[in-house]
């Protein structure tokens, strides 16, 4: 029996990451600081983000007459709970943030306290007749299209939780109506984890009837992202979402694509019908569409639509509110700049008539003229981005001298929606460079250079120990406050780079860890990107206050577990083999999946561990035989010790120990590793 729970329990480290891990010593905080330990706004931040009040147009308030109109209904206590009673959704608690964006504390950038403020516009709207959004209820919006026959729900939004609180609520403005289709724009979960909050509130004929519609391509990216890679990609946006953080003015104010993600019961939907071609002509519930596919875009897995009965253009997130990620600092493939452009001109021209647009994320824009406009900044942003880094790429400037180099035009730098919010100019410059031309810059000294450790250590010692550099570091933060803007913000970058040095070096060090924090807090403050704030100030709250030690619940994903191709369980697994170990290794274990009469074998061989489909009567040297939901169930906790001993649907034949020698291979990420301390 240990032998089977030992088998489920590193199946399971192999699909989500740990839940587990210890916390380093906290920090004392300074007599300023905030709860969490965030310290002031210096003067230099303060005279930057003042600074920045004259680079854009902030009297222009036309964004926060669109962000309001058609506002139908408006929940005053907008709090989301989970069957356990914990709070997952929070509107009430950005009230802080002032309606109209206008007075920003010192300790945020003026231009992302203004988008956050547009983002904490909630409730219900009408975007034309017939077409409704729900925003502020998720990170994403729901759209709701009403057909002759009844609604057509668009991206039901991240979790189980807000999805049917939403839905719920349109119900209660609008009237209720059978739900006909529900359309998934593209892969990312913040637009399909919540069906199940549609779903459950379904008749079964509703059910037998219910039309899912997403773009090709789409069970594939939908389910098997972040698998592989996913322990780091979680841990990392944990970083990128300021999970971590209080909802607070030194800390969490927004995501710049919407307030947060949602962390409830994520659920999933296959598809019955996937759009494959280009500009796709369907009619659902009565309402004529047409599809654009955008794939390789924001997502691998996307598709806009337009609306010609009512002259509407939705634009999913091949165009949003903000910059977006050409890289996204969580981690992900590159996406290709220069598609993205063509795609956006490809919109533009086809969808000409279009006189409202709207989209997944923020709000939406009314005017052909003003639509035309929009696209048009929106594709020159990414290709000027794309083209230019390119230029300077074939002058043989570095990704970094490309990132501090770029700036956007004047004629396009002025437009709110192309500001970088989510994405920025910087860090997608690098992704267009990476794109080409991957991670070396040329240079030798960056072939094979030492471990980031040994060169802390070696900088450190030679610049005459940790402790004359922080009291030389101390110094260059003080005297930051007496240059101008530029210059201060150089000057906390290069600390940022030092005292990680310092930090690397001695961990224990806990002037030098006190010192970085506070430069982190300097910089998250003066972002405009809120993943670069989030980024900062959670590398300021672990080095004060130590690591999270509760990851991601795993019966959160049970839903989309039991959809995921399962040939992403073995491609996991074997990017988790321990390579030393295996070394003298070869075995040939065969894992049968009763109830899908489906049968893999896996062989170790040079410290390689492959997979393959075979034939039920395939020889091995041990076989492990299960239904698939006994397996989700042993993976997210719904099934204990007792449930799989006497279960008729788990079965161990052949060598015991070869299965036991197996499991010993793999490592066990906890998802939680160190990141601002070695």
């Amino acid at each position: 029996m240990k032998i089977i729970n030992r088998i489920f329990y590193l199946l399971y480290c192999c699909a989500l990451a740990g839940l587990l891990s210890g916390c380093s010593d906290s920090l004392d905080y300074e007599a300023d600081a905030n709860a969490a330990g965030h310290t002031a706004a210096t003067p230099a931040t303060i005279k930057a983000n003042q600074a920045l009040l004259a680079q854009r147009p902030f009297a222009d308030r036309s964004d926060f007459t669109l962000a309001r109109k058609g506002l139908l209904a408006q929940e005053s206590d907008l709090r989301i709970f989970d069957k356990q009673g914990s709070v997952i959704w929070d509107m009430n608690a950005y009230d802080f943030i002032d309606a109209e964006g206008e007075n920003a504390p010192a300790s945020v950038n003026p231009s992302l306290w203004r988008q956050a403020a547009l983002n904490n516009i909630h409730g219900l709207f009408e975007v034309t007749s017939g077409v409704y959004q729900l925003r502020g209820y998720d990170l994403a919006n729901m759209t709701i299209i009403e057909g002759e026959t009844g609604w057509i729900i668009v991206d039901p939004l991240t979790v189980t939780e807000t999805a049917s609180r939403a839905f719920l609520f349109a119900q209660a403005q609008l009237g209720k109506q059978p739900v006909k289709a529900i359309i998934f724009t593209h892969s990312h979960i913040d637009h399909f984890g919540g069906v199940e909050g549609i779903l459950q509130h379904l008749s079964a004929q509703e059910l037998a009837e219910l039309r899912v519609i997403a773009p090709a391509g789409f069970d594939h990216e939908a389910t098997s992202e972040n698998i592989i890679a996913g322990a780091a990609m979680g841990r990392r946006a944990g970083y990128m979402y300021g999970k971590e953080l209080m909802v607070d003015p030194r800390a969490h104010i927004g995501n710049g694509l919407g307030k947060q993600p949602a962390f409830g019961s994520f659920s999933y939907q296959r598809p019955t019908e996937l759009i494959d071609e280009h500009n796709t002509e369907q009619t659902i519930a009565g309402v004529p569409f047409i599809f654009q596919l955008v794939s390789g875009s924001e997502a691998p897995s996307e598709f806009t639509f337009y609306l010609p009965e009512h002259k509407a253009f939705c634009g999913a997130e091949l165009v949003s509110r903000n910059l977006h990620n050409l890289y996204t600092l969580r981690g992900a493939k590159v996406r290709d700049a220069l598609l993205w452009s063509r795609y956006i001109d490809e919109a533009r021209q086809r969808f000409s008539a279009a006189e409202v647009y709207f989209a997944s994320h923020h709000w939406p824009l009314w005017g052909q003229a003003q639509i035309n406009e929009f696209l048009e900044q929106q594709r020159d942003t990414y290709k000027f981005i794309h083209d230019q880094t390119v230029r300077m790429i074939n002058h043989g400037y570095t990704a970094n001298e490309i990132a501090n180099t770029i700036e956007l035009p004047e004629t396009l730098m002025q437009a709110f929606h192309n500001q970088g919010y989510y994405g920025t100019i910087q860090h997608n410059a690098k992704a267009v460079y990476q794109f080409y031309l991957g991670w070396y810059n040329a240079n030798p000294a960056q072939l094979h250079p030492l471990p980031e450790t040994d060169v802390a250590k070696r900088y450190i010692e030679m610049m005459g120990g940790i402790d004359a550099v922080v009291i030389a570091a101390t110094a260059q933060f003080e005297q930051a406050n007496q240059t101008d803007v530029n210059a201060a913000n150089a000057t906390y970058r290069w600390l940022a780079e030092l005292l990680n040095h310092a930090v690397y070096a001695d961990p224990s060090h806990a002037p030098a860890k006190a010192l970085l924090a506070k430069v982190y807090d300097q910089l998250g403050y003066q972002a405009e990107a809120a993943p670069w704030r989030g980024v900062y100030l959670s590398a300021a709250n672990e080095l004060r206050n130590g690591k999270p030690s509760v990851g991601i619940e795993p019966r959160a994903m049970k839903d989309i577990l039991l959809d995921t191709d399962v040939e992403n369980f073995f491609t996991s697994m074997a990017v988790r083999l321990n390579a030393e170990k295996a070394a003298d290794e070869e075995l040939r274990i065969k894992v049968s999946l009763t109830d899908l009469n489906e049968h893999y074998l896996l062989t170790v061989k040079n410290s390689v561990l492959h997979h393959r489909q075979v034939d039920a009567d395939t020889l091995a040297d041990a076989e492990i035989a299960v239904t698939l939901p006994l397996l989700v169930d042993i993976l997210v906790g719904d099934a204990g010790v007792s449930d799989t001993l006497f279960s008729e649907e788990l079965e161990i034949t052949g060598s015991e120990l070869d299965v036991l020698t197996f499991l010993g291979l793999l490592d066990k990420p906890d998802g939680l590793f160190n990141i601002v301390t070695p």
